[in-house]
């Protein structure tokens, strides 16, 4: 009797190759990293525009108040057509050295960080081109991320835009009330007078209302908010040579 040789099941089956080992699928990843990187370069690209006489900048703020459908109240004015009064004030109460640094105050920062380093409260140390830039391109709150992106930023803005212009668009952005934005609608929303009209106490405390426009209302100041505003038309009265870069 032939006895056959056993075949095996296994023989009889292809040879699979070995899997390959695939890595995820990072579309989407590198999609957020270049949507984060034009958001960064973003800014850059718009400060030459904003250069322009005839642009006029809207801040992040502002589109919000439009992405929520809330709308906004802004009246784009020339610095020709705001008070010289609000100017001064406002410099003499957010950025004395205006004129004089280059977008950031260093020395006011070295404080800042000096504090820091010694577990003390930090005291604000923001230009008016530093809040610019937050204005037009950053958020609100204090975080140590955001402050990293404004420095370069307000650098960049004072390079390329002269004080004059550099102010015009912060008197433009600032807010001044719960969709208020801009010289002449606070001035029309709280004292009924254009912003050339104001006069030094109502832009005093326009001014002093600056660092928190929803708890300080410049139209019904209190006490405290009185005694700031005499501070500010004080030192506005004498700062002739502070305000050169503006009016010389």
């Amino acid at each position: 009797m032939d006895i056959a040789p056993e075949q095996h099941a296994e023989e009889d089956e292809p040879v699979r190759p070995a899997r390959r080992f695939r890595l995820p699928n990072t579309t989407w990843l590198r999609r957020v990293i270049l949507f984060v990187i034009a958001l960064v370069v973003l800014p850059y690209l718009l400060i030459p525009v904003y250069a322009l006489p005839f642009t006029r900048p809207v801040s992040t703020l502002m589109l919000s108040e439009l992405f929520l459908l809330r709308g906004y109240d802004r009246q784009w004015v020339d610095i020709e057509d705001i008070s010289p009064n609000l100017v001064r004030a406002v410099m003499m109460s957010e950025d004395g050295q205006f004129c004089f640094h280059g977008g950031v105050d260093w020395r006011q920062m070295r404080g800042v960080v000096q504090d820091a380093l010694d577990g003390e409260a930090t005291r604000g140390a923001s230009t008016i081109p530093m809040q610019t830039a937050k204005n037009l391109f950053l958020w609100n709150g204090r975080s140590f991320i955001r402050k990293g992106l404004e420095l370069p930023l307000a650098l960049a803005e004072d390079f390329i835009w002269p004080k004059w212009r550099l102010m015009e668009i912060y008197l433009n952005v600032a807010e001044w009330g719960p969709g208020i934005y801009g010289a002449e609608a606070a001035a029309q929303y709280h004292f009924k007078v254009p912003a050339a009209k104001l006069s030094a106490r109502q832009a005093a405390l326009l001014a002093v209302a600056l660092p928190n426009p929803h708890t300080r209302v410049a139209s019904k100041p209190g006490r405290g908010m009185q005694r700031l505003a005499g501070v500010v038309e004080r030192r506005a009265r004498a700062s002739s040579d502070y305000i050169k870069c503006i009016y010389g």
